[in-house]
């Protein structure tokens, strides 16, 4: 009795502190994750390395080579977006009229007005708030970039003892240890080269759309609709959508129907092939478990929802076929056996 009143006293302690720590952790959740994601994509290239050299040469050599050639890359890159945003400009004399257009008629049909006092304080309101939230995300972004440096460096560091020390926790027998340990790998590694490359690669086709109907900065507006494509099913049309409607704003049907039927059948087609078709290559997983993955991970994850979410469904899935495997089967087959 009193080995079991330890034994499950440890672990609600455990299982207590483990919450607490999570909680705390939830605004360097995303440098976390990634410093995982990272740690497993150069893993073997640093095991490759560590065969030509000594251990601590190695892990510096992969963390400089990961600051200079991918964090600072990615840095200027946002920084260049946000310097972009804050100087766009748009032909506001050609905006104004139709409009104000629209928001007559807006008034008329339903009787809210959108100039109204109380909507322009509200409306101003929650601009400060965005331009603050804005702020607060670069810094934000800073550190967890900073934070995931340090942990993929210590993770590179002690990486076959943590591996080990991982894999002698896990409540399974060693063949499914091997599964879980793979499925992970397979599912972190798969995601995180993916999404990026279908990001660049939509970006490309976005642009020659944005440059056939002459939007307004072509580049940027591309640049955007990479990052939107992260989002399954209406990733990128958060972005050409709202430029079609800018285009019918200023009363320029000819290029708007060309860019609804360029992002309705070219962009967003093409996002959802290229997607079924990188996972089914690189992981052979369903395209509904990263839709539904990236739906559950998002809230729980932040950005890096978009890499362990589908990690989190692609786990379930593989637990229930094991308890499957493991249980059901196997009592289906014993008095078969015994009759035998």
């Amino acid at each position: 009795m009193r080995e079991q009143y330890w034994k499950y006293s440890l672990v609600i302690l455990i299982v207590g502190l483990g919450f607490l720590l999570f909680c705390q952790a939830q605004p360097f959740m995303n440098g976390i994750l990634g410093g995982f994601t990272l740690f497993l994509l150069l893993r073997n290239f640093n095991y490759y390395l560590q065969t030509k050299m000594s251990r601590n040469w190695s892990v510096w050599l992969v963390t400089i080579g990961v600051t200079l050639f991918i964090l600072v890359p990615l840095s200027l890159v946002i920084w260049m977006l946000v310097s972009q945003l804050s100087n766009l400009h748009f032909d506001t004399q050609t905006i104004i009229q139709p409009a104000h257009r629209v928001i007559e008629i807006l008034k008329e049909k339903t009787g809210f007005d959108i100039l109204s006092e109380k909507s322009l304080s509200f409306m101003v309101s929650e601009l400060s708030s965005i331009g603050q939230r804005v702020m607060s995300g670069v810094s934000d972004a800073l550190i967890n970039l900073s934070v995931a440096i340090m942990i993929m460096f210590f993770m590179l560091f002690e990486g076959r003892k943590l591996e080990l020390y991982i894999a002698t926790l896990l409540p399974f027998e060693e063949e499914n240890k091997r599964e879980v340990l793979k499925r992970v790998e397979l599912m972190v590694r798969s995601n995180a080269i993916g999404i990026p490359l279908l990001a660049v690669i939509q970006g490309f086709i976005s642009l020659g759309g944005y440059w056939l109907c002459d939007a307004p900065n072509p580049v940027l507006t591309a640049l955007l609709t990479a990052f939107a494509s992260v989002i399954p099913i209406v990733g990128t049309a958060l972005i050409w959508l709202p430029v079609t409607l800018y285009f019918i704003l200023l009363g320029d049907w000819t290029n708007a129907f060309i860019l609804l039927g360029y992002g309705g059948i070219v962009i967003s087609q093409c996002d959802n092939l290229i997607r079924f078709m990188l996972q089914k290559k690189m992981a052979d997983v369903h395209p509904l478990v990263t839709i539904f993955g990236v739906v559950a991970g998002l809230p729980i994850f932040g950005f890096m929802g978009i890499i362990f979410g589908p990690l989190l469904v692609s786990l379930f899935l593989l637990f229930v076929d094991m308890f499957r495997r493991e249980y059901i089967l196997t009592e289906y087959r014993l008095p078969v056996e015994k009759d035998k």
